[in-house]
């Protein structure tokens, strides 16, 4: 009998309790996604041959067959002492779980302990119209349990993928009519992520799909080697990526087709399965990235300052409560000078021309870092992980910057290796030597600029 080995940060009697359950139970690190133990019957169903092969593994990888942190997991949401419970579908059992999860604690580290119960076998089976209704219903279900679009988006791809068993699902949308970017992608563990090296790809790679797509046709290659010749650039293009066969299927809005999605390396008895699949939820798709982009929007509206199209007030707020404490800041408080003149002598319009060659000057000199207006004439940029010198020298090139666009500031800086200390405590100081400065600049260069 296989001996049971047990993480030395956890007393041996807690697992041995668990060991021999007829239910599923795993414990992972919420922080790092570390697999600390997962009890036989949970072993044996996903192949694992002994408690020493789960030491470095990732939950996502071994749970669900995953490159990278599932799109509906809940890790940040646990509380100690709290049970939460759901149904789900897990692909790569092929079976309904019940599922209870809650945060535990082991020494210092916080741990997700979860229990499932099998509920039964739901493999898609029968004719291909019934197995398609079951994986549409719980794919919506998944997609719509997500609480954005993008989540929405990413969760119904990481089912597509584990449920198919394909090595990867993804999205291109169009770009101005003329490339096509990869926004989206979910790949199984093991395969390596494309979406970066794949953004604006031209047209001509996909023309040939393009004139299928008009006709009302998907994209089936069940070969690439079937393509080398009569589709040379689609061709060139999925070599690289190690692709045998695909399935795509376009996407379609408003009489419109505004991109394509597909699948990688599916098994080969799944591609007209498939095929079906991708049109029926192609139109759901569509119908998520419409409102990802109006949640976008409005975000926009929200978050950012209309006129120089950085952050604005609610933009800090939020980022604020992002940030680390082992990073080092910079903050750099700028307010522009003259702006009530311009407004009084020469028109608003010549006011609003000011600020933006101001937000110019922060974009040209610390665009790398997150700049926000957060008052009439008044801008931040907050700089984490700027060095103390690199944040002098980007300040005496602003300074140089604003002279050559004339667009006059005065500047307080302020620099902490960590942000340990209250960021309002921070801002506040800025603030100040920001007015320090702006007096001093009043009284010496720009007198004329000095408000009656």
């Amino acid at each position: 009998m296989e001996k049971t080995v047990v993480s030395n940060s956890v007393e041996s009697k807690m697992w041995e309790f668990y060991e021999e359950l007829r239910e599923i139970v795993y414990v992972s690190d919420v922080d790092n996604y570390d697999l600390v133990y997962m009890n036989r019957l949970a072993r044996e169903l996903y192949g694992i041959g002994s408690a020493q092969e789960i030491e470095g593994r990732k939950c996502y990888e071994v749970i669900s067959g995953s490159s990278a942190p599932c799109a509906t997991c809940n890790c940040g949401k646990l509380k100690e002492g709290i049970w939460n419970e759901k149904v789900k579908y897990q692909p790569i059992l092929k079976k309904r779980l019940s599922l209870k999860d809650t945060l535990i604690k082991d020494g210092d580290r916080n741990c997700r302990f979860e229990l499932a119960v099998e509920l039964g076998d739901r493999e898609p089976n029968g004719t291909a119209y019934e197995a398609n209704e079951v994986m549409v219903n719980e794919g919506l279900r998944i997609s719509m349990a997500a609480h954005t679009p993008e989540k929405s988006i990413a969760a119904l791809l990481e089912y597509l993928g584990q449920s198919l068993g394909s090595e990867r699902v993804y999205i291109f949308e169009e770009i101005d009519g003329d490339t096509f970017d990869n926004t989206y992608e979910w790949c199984a563990n093991g395969v390596a992520p494309q979406k970066d090296n794949l953004q604006g790809v031209p047209y001509e790679v996909v023309s040939l799909w393009y004139q299928k797509f008009y006709k009302g046709e998907n994209i089936i290659i069940k070969n690439v080697e079937s393509v080398r010749e009569s589709d040379r650039a689609v061709y060139e293009c999925l070599m690289p990526q190690k692709i045998q066969s695909l399935v795509v299927s376009p996407l379609v809005g408003e009489g419109k087709i505004v991109g394509f999605y597909g699948v990688d390396n599916p098994p080969e008895k799944y591609l007209e399965h498939i095929m079906t699949l991708l049109q029926i939820l192609g139109h759901f798709i569509v119908a998520l990235l419409h409102r990802r982009n109006h949640v976008r929007r409005l975000e926009e509206l929200c978050f950012q300052d209309q006129l120089t199209g950085i952050g604005n007030r609610h933009a800090v707020h939020e980022y604020i409560a992002t940030l680390k404490e082992d990073k080092s800041i910079g903050i750099v408080y700028c307010d522009v000078m003259g702006l009530k003149k311009a407004n009084d002598t020469e028109g608003h319009q010549a006011g609003d021309k000011l600020l933006i060659r101001a937000s110019e000057c922060l974009r040209k000199i610390l665009g790398n870092y997150r700049l926000f207006r957060v008052g009439g004439d008044e801008f931040i940029a907050l700089c984490v992980g700027i060095g103390e010198q690199e944040l002098s020298e980007k300040v005496e090139r602003l300074k140089a910057t604003m002279r050559e666009k004339e667009a006059p500031m005065s500047i307080g800086c302020v620099w902490r290796a960590d942000i340990r200390e209250s960021m309002d405590k921070l801002l506040t100081l800025a603030d100040n030597r920001m007015y320090e400065n702006k007096r001093m600049l009043y009284a010496t260069e720009y007198k004329d600029l000095a408000r009656n």
